[in-house]
């Protein structure tokens, strides 16, 4: 325990960079994937077949992959050399999680009665104006539930960057459980850090279910 009181600006910069990650990428799967959705239920044939498929590659692809086809296939390829270890770990999460969020807001969608966006197609609006101001905002508020799960999963699939180089929690605790015998308190006060941030994300979600509920 020691070991961890004596370098607690590291454990602090470990999680502030976790929780960097699951910001940046939870923003970025979240528009990737309401783009999906769109492609998904839209009357475009081609998107929506290019949505299916990416959905169903996606969601079928261990994330482990899709971060060593981030981190070392595209650069070997001549992509993303340049790009930062978070800039790489920030595609690598949106690429997979995106077809998740995706998924949970096209059932928010199907939620919608379909006389809904029938009646606003009666007086003019397009499909572009029938979706955001009509069928989304709908869509979001039914999905919230889904999409905190997704997201929450999201927050722990962070730890596999790990294994690339990014020193987020899950690398700085095995850094210190290789250089201190207290193997047992330095997982758990680490797996402490990961119940804070995933209750955080799970109340600000349970405002944002209130206040839409209250909004309706």
């Amino acid at each position: 325990m020691d070991h961890i009181t004596s370098h607690f600006d590291l454990v602090l910069q470990a999680f502030w960079l976790t929780v960097q990650l699951a910001l940046v990428s939870g923003i970025a799967s979240l528009t990737a994937g309401t783009l999906l959705a769109a492609a998904a239920v839209g009357p475009v044939r081609v998107l929506q077949k290019a949505s299916a498929v990416y959905v169903a590659v996606a969601r079928n692809t261990p994330l482990l992959f899709v971060f060593v086809l981030v981190f070392v296939a595209l650069p070997n390829l001549g992509l993303l050399i340049d790009a930062s270890f978070l800039v790489k770990g920030v595609i690598a999460m949106t690429v997979y999680t995106s077809s998740f969020i995706c998924e949970a807001i096209r059932s928010g969608v199907n939620a919608v009665p379909v006389g809904q966006a029938e009646a606003a197609r009666s007086i003019g609006l397009s499909f572009g104006q029938v979706l955001s101001q009509v069928i989304l905002p709908q869509a979001f508020r039914v999905a919230v539930p889904p999409l905190t799960s997704v997201l929450i999963a999201m927050t722990k699939n962070t730890s596999v960057a790990a294994a690339f180089g990014l020193m987020e929690a899950t690398a700085r605790m095995r850094y210190f459980t290789n250089e201190s015998t207290d193997d047992t308190l330095i997982f758990l006060v680490f797996a402490a850090g990961y119940i804070v941030i995933v209750e955080l994300l799970s109340a600000g979600a349970v405002v944002t279910e209130r206040r839409w509920r209250a909004a309706r």
